[in-house]
């Protein structure tokens, strides 16, 4: 690996920073402590800041040169609402909050590059650091895109990282087009006519409905859905009832949808509330639909994910830079996506046997109550970073 001297050896720094962060996780638009830290921290390396932007956000600005071409580096900052398994020193003093998705890990990667920016400032240009919150279900980067931050911050591209369990530490993943599904929930309440149980005659059972409804969605991806197309409908809860001798007077469904486009999304949503209302109808009975968009999907546009890649390959080697599968996960970096040019990329997090005795007994898995970040990727990840302003920014 080409790592960058400076950044290895700063990373025990680093990482106690990172610790520090996973010790005290904040949920959404909640991390208060998180964007103090970040910002006394980049105060502290001569980098402007400006703070407040979707509540909590953080953005530090990196000049050199006159230059007028700009680019923005983001990491989310926020945790989980769940509570920790690992006994290591580090483990959440939060009961019931967790930084289980490495977010404590991408913040202090970009604080790594930072600092190493803005001490040597060995390119011509703009760097903007997006320290982002709300990542988890809250939106945060559709609200500081709403407070201005493209406006107020202007760059020609954004690049997002994530650490990937799983994937072998040291790797790079990348790849244009669709790279995180769309996120979307639905909740559709049956209205039948309560009975007894022992007379169905008399009433008008929402329960069966349910259940055609629940088979019949199905049919819309294997049916209506294009088959090169992706989708996935999946219903997660049923609600109805309260004793075993009543026939219910309604039923409720609810879950949630995924799919890598836009249009895919449209065509599922209208058949779905199609097959809901008919089939209710033909019961006698209605139905109340209830469809939610949450993040759109995350896309790579073709000439950044390429240059990352070349960026990783420089860093890594290109045969340890590898094809981004499609998770059906989503990420509301699409949000930026959707407005700049830019690249979604992932690192490699290893297979877990970075955490010291005392981890807890799951597997090291995003969003698992024994996850732990892998420190030992601060200084690659931060490489990166550096390593693609540089090249970026000197481009033509």
């Amino acid at each position: 690996m080409n790592l960058i001297a400076p950044l290895l050896a700063a990373a025990p720094a680093i990482a106690a920073i990172r610790r520090d962060l996973h010790a005290h996780p904040e949920l959404c638009f909640e991390e208060q402590r998180t964007a103090d830290l970040v910002a006394a921290k980049l105060t502290e390396w001569g980098i402007p800041v400006h703070r407040g932007m979707g509540t909590t956000g953080v953005v530090g600005i990196i000049k050199a040169g006159s230059s007028d071409k700009a680019i923005g580096l983001r990491a989310d900052m926020d945790a989980l609402p769940m509570q920790e398994f690992n006994t290591f020193a580090h483990a959440s003093v939060h009961a019931g909050k967790m930084h289980a998705c490495g977010h404590d890990g991408h913040t202090a990667m970009l604080l790594a590059a930072a600092q190493h920016l803005a001490t040597h400032r060995d390119f011509g240009g703009t760097v903007y650091l997006i320290f982002q919150p709300a990542e988890e279900g809250g939106g945060g980067a559709r609200e500081m895109i709403k407070d201005g931050l493209f406006e107020r911050f202007p760059m020609q591209a954004v690049f997002g990282l994530h650490n990937w369990p799983g994937m072998e530490m040291g790797q790079f993943a990348v790849s244009a087009g669709p790279v995180m599904a769309s996120s979307n929930e639905f909740k559709i309440t049956i209205r039948g006519k309560g009975g007894h149980a022992a007379m169905p005659h008399n009433a008008l059972d929402p329960v069966p409905v349910a259940a055609q409804m629940v088979q019949a969605f199905q049919t819309i991806i294997s049916r209506n859905v294009k088959p090169i197309e992706a989708g996935v409908i999946s219903v997660t809860m049923i609600h109805a009832g309260e004793a075993t001798n009543v026939i219910p007077d309604s039923c409720e469904l609810q879950g949630t949808v995924r799919t890598f486009s836009i249009a895919v999304l449209d065509q599922i949503e209208q058949r779905m509330r199609t097959v809901a209302e008919h089939t209710a109808a033909a019961h006698g009975m209605s139905c109340e639909f209830e469809f939610a968009r949450n993040y759109p999907p995350t896309i790579n546009s073709a000439p950044e994910a390429e240059f990352a890649r070349g960026v990783m390959a420089a860093l890594v080697g290109p045969e340890r830079v590898i094809a981004q599968e499609p998770t059906m996960g989503a990420e509301d970096f699409s949000y930026m996506l959707m407005e700049k040019p830019g690249a979604y990329v992932f690192l490699g997090n290893g297979d877990g046997s970075h955490r010291s005795m005392g981890h807890g007994g799951g597997p090291c898995m995003l969003h698992n109550p024994s996850y732990d970040f892998n420190d030992d990727l601060i200084p690659l990840g931060a490489s990166y970073w550096v390593r693609l302003v540089e090249a970026w920014l000197a481009a033509a």
